[in-house]
């Protein structure tokens, strides 16, 4: 049987996600719904390489989130129906439950649903049950992108295991950053924490604006998700977050902000010879932690012989501690980047072919 998908941003991610499967020229998936924030298509039949003409041709309608689910319900077959939100958008993160409660299952990278409204993670929870023939929900690609975070995480609980700790580098970005600034290879040469930034901005490993990156904030969505999977009520609130931005650059232009950067240069060169004196280096890493009930993002300090010493580049990191696993199971790899972003959200949809031909 093939799966129908709808998809509402089509975007890096979304465009990559469709060229991925006409590429592989799937026999479970079929694109049959593309919608971006003003118009979208529905077609009979799979959409083709040319999606993008076809979308903006007058064959298209004017885009709403009901006019879009309207146009589902109608054209819905036998074949079930994955609606992919690719946005970013706490609109589309809320309309779940509507979709949910259509019949239709959901799959996304967007972390909003999952580390926003407590309330509506429990709706989605509560429509997406796992009884028999009740929709499916899966967001493999909130944290981690395609690397098998949420999945593995979703096998320790389900089979029984005791989370004692979930412990991480899970921003490709600050990963980048500090594994480049604080390093205990003497070959290396020093660098500034400023010029490392620009550097990282300059590769577009960060948002336009890199406090976005810098305030923790997108870590901390990621440690709750991963937090309420583990079957902790974790809100903003509850999450402990070291924003490394100084103070004073908090209210300043982006373009302010990078110009004054350099003036706390001495500031973060202090911390980091701290750690490297210590044999240690700076990492930052968000934390879930049950047995304490105390989960934090912060600038930690780690010693040569842990593995996220050792980390290169932009990778993430992922270490789960459990009854199980006292030695801890580390997941690295990738953690951002359109191309593994769509191989996690074409793994979930095919598990949802795969459950729902059972």
């Amino acid at each position: 049987m093939v799966v129908n998908v709808a998809i509402v941003g089509v975007g890096l991610v979304g465009s990559e996600f469709i060229a991925q499967v006409i590429a592989t020229q799937s026999k479970k998936i079929a694109v049959v719904a593309v919608a971006n924030s003003r118009q979208f298509l529905t077609s009979p039949t799979p959409l083709t390489a040319s999606w993008k003409t076809d979308l903006a041709s007058p064959a298209s309608k004017a885009f709403t989130l009901d006019a879009f689910t309207a146009s589902l319900a109608a054209s819905k077959a036998t074949n079930p129906t994955v609606v992919l939100d690719c946005t970013s958008n706490e609109t589309v993160a809320a309309y779940y439950p509507t979709w949910l409660a259509s019949g239709f299952h959901v799959v996304t990278p967007n972390k909003k649903a999952f580390s926003g409204d407590l309330a509506l993670y429990k709706k989605i929870k509560e429509l997406a049950n796992g009884a028999p023939g009740s929709p499916m929900v899966y967001h493999e690609s909130t944290v981690g992108a395609g690397l098998p975070v949420i999945n593995t995480l979703n096998d320790l609980v389900n089979t029984g295991d005791k989370i004692t700790k979930i412990e991480g580098i899970f921003s490709g970005t600050l990963s980048y950053i500090f594994n480049n600034f604080s390093t205990l290879d003497t070959s290396a040469a020093p660098c500034k924490f400023s010029k490392v930034v620009s550097v990282a901005k300059d590769l577009g490993y960060t948002e336009p604006d890199p406090r976005d990156d810098l305030n923790g904030m997108d870590v901390a969505r990621k440690v709750i998700i991963l937090g309420r999977v583990a079957g902790l009520d974790l809100t903003q609130e509850t999450v402990n977050v070291e924003n490394i931005v100084p103070e004073s650059l908090r209210s300043l232009s982006s373009e302010e902000f990078m110009n004054r950067l350099p003036d706390f240069d001495e500031h973060f060169e202090k911390l980091n010879k701290e750690a490297i004196q210590n044999g240690q280096v700076l990492r930052y890493v968000g934390l879930v932690d049950p047995v304490h009930g105390k989960s934090s993002v912060t600038l930690a300090r780690y010693p040569a012989s842990h593995p996220f010493a050792s980390l290169k580049g932009s990778d993430n990191i992922i270490a789960f501690t459990t009854e199980r696993f006292p030695s801890p199971l580390i997941i690295q790899g990738a953690g951002a980047g359109a191309a593994v972003t769509a191989f996690g959200i074409y793994t979930d949809i095919l598990k949802i072919a795969e459950r729902t031909q059972q």
